[in-house]
């Protein structure tokens, strides 16, 4: 399934309005009774889905592949923020016209109408059948998922599980929160049978992980591999600048005291250093 969210407007800004009363509209009865709580839409299961961002129009207009990753209701109308998959190349209405039916898009004044539908299709299947879209190699020691989808808000932290880094641990928590991310790492999840599949991922779907080089742990070394390869935006700390890699050394890195004050000072500087990767 995914998002049709269809309105007049610049798809390059990341935040517009749906009205309330254009939800669901284009939508299959099953579907819309999967994604209501009440008579309320459920944003929460919505923004799960990806998304198709079109301007109305069966010509020229560009349409672009992203995801949804805020959504509130408020006067009326449902407010998202977005970001728009730039791996993905952007779409002609006309080829998306085209190929309606393969879209659930089957009724033609769909396409002038501002709406927000959920479509009971598999939108990458859609695009890798008629454009071919790229996907990614696939590796062999864990899973990755075919298509990206990284969460703009997620951050994430690789440590080791040990009880001297919780409260480190709760220090890139509470940095997160006052960037307005949210954190985890992955002793706090249970997603699959093995656990380095949850830490796969959880880095795979971040947009920021910070890696601690404290103690050379080589699963921590492991996972910043793993991290850097799939281009996540990477923030190395560490208590002692010797346990960096010879590697990494060319990469700017926080360092801190295990402290009172060395860990306030730490929260500090993560909390700039992810409100500088957000702001860009």
């Amino acid at each position: 399934m995914f998002n049709l969210v269809m309105l007049n407007v610049d798809w390059n800004n990341d935040r517009q309005a749906v009205p309330l009363d254009r939800i669901f509209e284009y939508t299959a009865n099953q579907i819309r009774t999967q994604f209501q709580q009440g008579n309320a839409p459920n944003l929460d299961g919505m923004m799960r889905l990806p998304c198709l961002f079109m301007e109305e129009g069966d010509a020229d207009q560009i349409a672009y592949v992203g995801r949804i990753f805020n959504a509130r209701v408020g006067g009326g109308e449902v407010v998202i923020q977005y970001a728009v998959d730039r791996e993905v190349p952007p779409l002609r209405n006309r080829f998306i016209f085209e190929h309606r039916a393969a879209f659930d898009m089957t009724q033609r004044f769909e396409f002038s109408r501002n709406h927000w539908a959920v479509k009971d299709t598999d939108l990458f299947q859609v695009l890798l059948r008629f454009q071919r879209a790229p996907t990614r190699q696939m590796p062999v020691v864990f899973r990755l998922e075919e298509h990206e989808a990284v969460d703009p808000l997620q951050a994430s932290a690789m440590m080791p599980f040990a009880g001297a880094f919780n409260a480190v641990y709760a220090v890139i928590e509470q940095a997160a929160r006052n960037a307005g991310m949210r954190c985890n790492r992955a002793d706090n999840i249970w997603e699959n049978h093995a656990i380095m599949q949850d830490i796969v991922s959880l880095i795979d779907r971040s947009r920021i992980v910070v890696i601690d080089c404290t103690d050379r742990n080589p699963n921590v070394f492991y996972e910043a591999g793993i991290a850097h390869t799939l281009g996540r935006e990477v923030i190395l700390i560490t208590q002692n600048p010797d346990d960096v890699p010879f590697d990494l050394r060319h990469l700017r890195y926080i360092r801190y005291l295990n402290n009172g004050e060395g860990v306030a000072r730490l929260q500090e500087d993560l909390t700039a250093r992810m409100q500088a990767i957000l702001g860009r």
